[in-house]
């Protein structure tokens, strides 16, 4: 299907998968520093950002989003990318590779590796953080988000530096969480989430030292799952592409370089 997506640079193919409720724009922190080395293609999920939803005969859930990010690529051409996601984008990532259908994959904080309990603390908090977004008026928002400390207070949650995003960057996030079409039915979806597959494609798990929405306690079972030690993103939160931008590329790279 058509999705909005950005793509710079050149080389093998890279894709990048936003989580819940964001947009492609999440990954311009480290956007070009992988286009030095690929042709990145950062693409909004079907109901997300500026992408159509799902045709009404398909549900909402991470393996029919997968099914899209598939038929995107065999739409644009591309064949056996490599691939890159965020929490929800990180279990489709790990996904495609179970699948089979990509060079590598790269997962940041994946979903789907929680306890009962740590489940239903994400989707509270994603709830709330929604609620958040489509009752402050954008305007509103970009004044709070250049107070630091209302700052702290509405991003925290999300990044371990709230300093590090931009006021536009997250007042453009703010509304791309508040009008997302596929939110509610996607996130509803999460409880009965469980790991992929084992991989057929070489993985790469990384997760955020002070992630707060998926603790990296959940580190452990994806290790458990994988079978290969998960990677400790040192001093960045849930979106590590803002907190450390450098960091979060290198191990996006140092994945890709693994086929």
């Amino acid at each position: 299907m058509e999705l909005a997506f950005e793509r710079r640079g050149t080389g093998t193919p890279l894709i990048l998968i936003h989580g819940i409720g964001h947009h492609w724009q999440g990954w311009l922190p480290v956007l070009d520093r992988l286009a030095a080395a690929h042709t990145v293609i950062a693409l909004d999920l079907p109901g997300f950002g500026r992408s159509p939803g799902l045709p009404e005969d398909i549900t909402y859930t991470a393996e029919s989003l997968a099914d899209a990010v598939e038929s995107f690529c065999a739409l644009l051409g591309v064949r056996e990318p490599h691939v890159a996601g965020n929490s929800l984008g990180g279990y489709i990532a790990l996904e495609l590779a179970s699948r089979g259908v990509v060079r590598t994959a790269t997962a940041l904080s994946p979903a789907g590796f929680w306890s009962r309990s740590e489940l239903i603390y994400c989707q509270s908090m994603l709830r709330a953080l929604r609620a958040s977004a489509r009752t402050i008026p954008a305007k509103q928002a970009a004044r709070a988000a250049e107070i630091p400390l209302l700052r702290a207070v509405s991003t925290g949650i999300l990044v371990a530096h709230p300093s590090r995003l931009s006021v536009t960057a997250q007042v453009a996030a703010t509304q791309a969480l508040a009008w997302a079409e596929g939110f509610d039915e996607t996130l509803e979806s999460f409880a009965g989430l469980m790991p992929p597959a084992p991989p057929k494609s070489p993985i790469t798990i990384a997760w955020g030292e002070h992630d707060r929405l998926l603790p990296r306690r959940q580190a452990v079972r994806a290790a458990r799952w994988s079978g290969q030690r998960v990677k400790l993103l040192k001093g960045c939160g849930h979106l590590p592409m803002s907190d450390d931008p450098e960091l979060v590329a290198r191990v996006i790279l140092e994945s890709s370089a693994i086929s």
